[in-house]
Formats: C-alpha cells, sequence, structure tokens
C-alpha cells in the first residue's frame, strides 16, 4: 500500500482545524494531517527548525493556509514558501474568512495556487474542504520529486 504523503494545515483558529480534519477524515483521505496554529510554526515544519530539526517525514502534498494570523500572518508563510527553491513546488490553498481584492490579489501575486474563502455554514464548508481534499491529495498530480530538488 502506498504511503500517502501528509497535508499541512496552518490556521489559528481551533475551531475551523478540527472542522477541517474531520471534514478531510469523514472523506476518507487517510492523508496524515499535521496541523500548525500560526505561521511561525508552519514555517519551522516546513524549514525544519527548532522543535521540527529532526523531522524525517516528506514535505507535505499540499498546504491549506490561512491567511490572517498573528505572529507571522499567511501571505509572509507563503512568501517564504514560494521563495525557496525545494518548497515553491508545493500547492498552496489560501483557506480565509477575508474576502477583500487586496488580499485576494496580494496572495496571487505571491504564488498562491487557490485561494478559497471559508464558507460559514458548517455543510458548505465541510464541502469546500472536501473537495479540496480531494483535488489537491489525489485528483492533481504534483510534481515529480525530481523537479523539487532541481529548481
Amino acid at each position: 500500500m502506498p504511503k500517502f504523503k501528509s497535508i499541512l494545515l496552518v490556521d489559528d483558529d481551533l475551531n475551523d482545524i478540527e472542522l477541517a480534519v474531520e471534514a478531510l477524515k469523514r472523506n476518507n483521505l487517510t492523508n496524515h494531517i499535521m496541523t500548525a496554529r500560526h505561521g511561525g510554526e508552519a514555517l519551522d515544519y516546513l524549514f525544519r527548525r527548532g522543535e521540527y530539526a529532526d523531522r524525517k517525514d516528506e514535505d507535505p502534498i499540499f498546504i491549506l493556509l490561512d491567511l490572517k494570523m498573528p505572529k507571522v500572518d499567511g501571505l509572509e508563510v507563503l512568501r517564504q514558501i514560494k521563495a525557496d527553491a525545494k518548497l515553491k513546488m508545493i500547492p498552496v490553498v489560501m483557506l480565509t474568512s477575508s474576502r477583500e481584492e487586496s488580499d485576494l490579489l496580494k496572495s496571487y501575486s505571491l504564488g498562491v495556487n487557490a485561494y478559497v474563502v471559508k464558507p460559514v455554514e458548517f455543510a458548505k464548508f465541510v464541502e469546500a474542504i472536501r473537495q479540496l481534499g480531494l483535488f489537491w491529495a489525489l485528483i492533481n498530480e504534483p510534481p515529480p520529486l525530481a523537479a523539487a530538488s532541481n529548481p
């Protein structure tokens, strides 16, 4: 049985994290879901710093990233991911409550792969997460590992 790569979920709202994890599990996505509560933790995980310095697992297959977070916001996380030769190939989906045009434009100018406004209604939120998980973890063809390491 193939080993599925993890999904990195970055959000400071514990309720949104729980809902997203539950939605992914309900839809039989067997990928491990790594969660980070703020952008700094996500960057430490991705760059293998601090408590993640000895992390052995592969980089995530995709990242669900909240925009508005304390410490390090989603735009800065996105900026650092897309500036890194190895990490820039990881698809990043901005999953946010912001409908501000400036946030949308900044996200795409920094290289986000998709921008999704979090639905307020529970059933619609679960459905959005289901569709994102299925597309990015199962349907989308990620770049070959060689391409990620040879920019």
